[in-house]
């Protein structure tokens, strides 16, 4: 028998024995007991105790009389158990005995859920199934709403799947990862974790019906059939199928176009003119899936590491998926503008906006021909630069996770402006995102004025009007979130473009971008900064070249090293985001940079969050990747100030009272080539994880002339004759001279 490669397998989930029943059952108890979701209740030890033996005592002396009613289930009752005992659910049964877990095993979805294991199932009626059936009559599929009316096998067997892998969320070995309706996501957001055929669900909450909730926008959950629990999981009875289309972008688009759906139709037509709908027509990467399915990419075992022990596995992503996310001004916008959205010279309407609003930058060469396909027509550029090649979803358009002044046990009460920079498609430009408490939601290309002092709390206090940005509705109606498989499309209050305002605002701030935002794989496979502690998600092992093939596109290794992505969601490391990319062996790395805005002179950095498990790594920076120089010595990544010696040799001193000394202090530290960690990022673990943290060191690895028009990389390779030292990478940061060598205004130490 052969099952999927995980971090369990579906196996060992259905071998079980009298005696591991037993102790589900006690667990049951136990797990109920100590922590009730819906009532909140926490029982005593002793009281614990004495309904545990009371359980064994049933076990052995009573006769079985199980309330079918209870909506909490208390007794034996797996998931399988619960649904073969009530008819409502019996044509779910019937497809559940049919289905292979996968396709490389022969067993059932029924028998994974008679086994241990965390799931949470979306059971759908009998009426719900048969409903289906009949909308599959009306879209023509089937002659008749029956099982027997299909013309074979094979298309059955299809439909049976969308039914049961599109209703169960397998929560792994995490006891916490099911899913009580009180833990759904916020309205128009998607589970942390995916479904059986890694597809994610979304919520929707209407706010004038405070009972109801709906999976992927229409698909009600019924108000009194939810929260059963049973020992192996959760079920939530479903009122209709789960049966999502998967349509691409590309479709999504031609659909409005045909029938003139109002809402994005400037958006669509100019995609449309500019020849992108080819792009956002692309779902996965076919060859990887090739690839994984025929063994050639494996999971890593055994790779020794600081927070990766002797035996641990990094699990290779089941897919690499493409995903795209467009900012659009409504066609209320442009109504507002005078042009028809429907207007048969509507591209050329458009054209003449852009010039005659200077929504481009003096710098850009561009042609406003009609040839809008060309990739270096007016038209084209400014449309690529409201398209970033990753879908977001809503809740990862920026991440609050540690910053000065946040508490995540207070998720929505946020603090100082969080950031992410990103590389748009088309032209490589910069585009920010970012939020603070302040600001009241999601903004592109948003430059406040913080308080930055060094005293200051880092908030933000103003913001000039033409620094505001522009605002990403997440909310409205017309936010087209789940809607697509590939992609979403958020509604902005104000046009954006890459002018040389937008430019100037990027000069004169400092640009840190986190290592993960360099690639779009990790958003779209849902690799970054996931929600779950599991091994499977918090060791995500980035397979090595495969036949001169990379998973992340702007990354290359070499082949005596292991990557490994390391995402510390449960941890309280002092990182940007707490997470971290990390690598053992004799590394050789090569990262593809975002641009910068203007031609000029910048400083780039590279910070560490030093320890002895780190190596030591020559850097090498330029234009050619086939020919990099090198830049500077070679960094020492295990080089911290806890020792007196080191802590001289770089400068380092502890911050006082007197601000001008401190400033000296950092000044000493430049011209050594070091400053301190930034003061935006902090810790709670109770230790002095800020800008006085001895191991939080940026150094200063390049300053030399950038210019817009080129891509540089940057190659990091180990220079020890060691196959058990770390890469180590977190965040890199530009910063123009006009930051770093101000006289009037020094640089902060956010």
């Amino acid at each position: 028998m052969h099952f999927p490669q995980q971090n369990y397998n579906y196996a060992g989930k259905i071998q079980k024995n009298c005696v591991e029943m037993l102790l589900c059952i006690v667990f049951s108890a136990n797990f109920v007991l100590n922590y009730n979701k819906n009532a909140m209740i926490r029982f005593p030890n002793t009281v614990k105790l004495c309904l545990t033996l009371a359980c064994f005592a049933c076990l052995w002396g009573c006769k079985e009389n199980i309330d079918t009613s209870a909506r909490y289930v208390f007794n034996v009752n797996t998931i399988l158990s619960y649904l073969e005992k009530h008819e409502a659910y019996s044509d779910y049964v019937k497809i559940l005995e049919k289905v292979n877990i996968s396709r490389l095993s022969d067993s059932k979805v029924s028998q994974l859920l008679s086994a241990r294991g965390n799931y949470t199932v979306f059971a759908p009626t009998n009426e719900a199934i048969q409903k289906y059936l009949e909308d599959l009559v009306v879209e023509g599929l089937i002659a008749e709403p029956s099982w027997d009316a299909f013309p074979n096998e094979h298309k059955a067997d299809s439909i049976r799947k969308v039914i049961v892998y599109n209703s169960i969320i397998d929560g792994g070995d995490e006891a916490n990862a099911i899913f009580y309706t009180t833990e759904f996501p916020n309205d128009k957001d998607e589970f942390i974790l995916g479904t059986l055929n890694d597809k994610k669900l979304s919520v929707r909450k209407p706010a004038n019906q405070p009972d109801s909730i709906y999976i992927n926008d229409d698909c009600p959950v019924s108000v009194k059939e939810r929260d059963i629990l049973t020992i192996n999981g959760i079920i939530h009875q479903m009122e209709k199928v789960i049966a999502p289309k998967d349509i691409t972008a590309a479709n999504y688009i031609q659909q409005c176009l045909d029938e003139k759906r109002e809402g994005f139709l400037v958006c669509f037509r100019i995609i449309q003119a500019c020849g992108l709908l080819d792009t956002l027509r692309t779902v996965r990467d076919e060859k990887y899936e090739e690839l994984y399915q025929a063994g050639e990419i494996k999971d890593l075992v055994g790779m020794t590491s600081y927070g990766f022990a002797e035996g641990d596995i990094g699990y290779a992503p089941k897919h690499r998926l493409y995903g795209f996310s467009i900012f659009a001004e409504p066609d209320d916008f442009w109504r507002s503008e005078g042009i028809d959205p429907l207007g048969a010279d509507l591209l050329q309407k458009v054209t003449q906006w852009i010039l005659s609003n200077h929504q481009y930058s003096d710098d850009d060469i561009f042609t406003t021909d009609e040839n809008y396909a060309n990739e270096n027509n007016l038209l084209y550029q400014w449309i690529t630069y409201h398209i970033l090649p990753m879908r977001i979803p809503k809740g990862k358009l920026v991440f609050h996770i540690n910053e000065y002044g946040y508490n995540l046990n207070r998720p929505y009460t946020y603090s100082i402006p969080v950031y992410e920079f990103y590389t748009t498609l088309g032209k490589r430009r910069l585009f920010k995102l970012t939020e603070s408490r302040a600001s009241n939601g999601i903004y592109i290309n948003r430059f406040p004025t913080t308080d930055n002092g060094r005293k200051g709390n880092g908030e933000e206090i103003g913001c000039d009007p033409d620094k505001v940005g522009s605002l990403v509705d997440t909310e409205s109606p017309l936010a087209i979130l789940n809607d697509m498989v590939n992609c979403c499309v958020y509604p902005i209050d104000a046009p954006i473009s890459y002018n040389d305002v937008t430019r100037d605002n990027f000069l004169k701030n400092r640009i840190r971008f986190d290592g993960m935002s360099l690639f779009p794989e990790a958003m779209n496979n849902d690799i970054r900064l996931k929600k779950a502690s599991e091994e499977r998600y918090k060791h995500v092992y980035i397979p090595n070249t495969v036949r001169s093939y990379n998973y992340f596109e702007n990354m290359q290794q070499n082949s005596d090293m292991n990557f490994v992505y390391y995402n510390a969601w449960n941890d309280d490391w002092c990182n940007l985001n707490r997470d971290e990319m990390k690598a053992v062996g004799r590394f050789e790395v090569m990262f593809k940079l975002p641009p910068v805005p203007r031609r000029g002179t910048y400083e780039v950095r590279y910070k560490v969050l030093a320890n002895s498990n780190r190596g030591i790594a020559q850097v090498y920076f330029g234009t050619d990747p086939e020919k990099l120089p090198a830049a500077g010595i070679p960094l020492d990544l295990t080089m911290d100030c806890r020792n007196d010696v080191t802590a001289r040799l770089v400068g380092w001193e502890k911050d006082t009272d007197d601000d001008d000394y401190n400033a000296e202090v950092d000044k000493k530290m430049r011209n050594n080539g070091y400053m301190k960690g930034p003061k935006s990022i902090n810790s709670n673990d109770g230790t002095e994880r800020d800008y006085n943290d001895r191991e939080n060191i940026r150094h200063i690895f390049v300053r030399q002339t950038l210019d817009p028009n080129e891509t540089y990389y940057i190659k990091l390779k180990s220079v020890l004759d060691s196959d058990r030292k770390e890469f180590y990478m977190d965040f890199i940061e530009y910063c123009s001279k006009e930051i770093y060598d101000n006289p009037e205004t020094p640089e902060d130490i956010w």
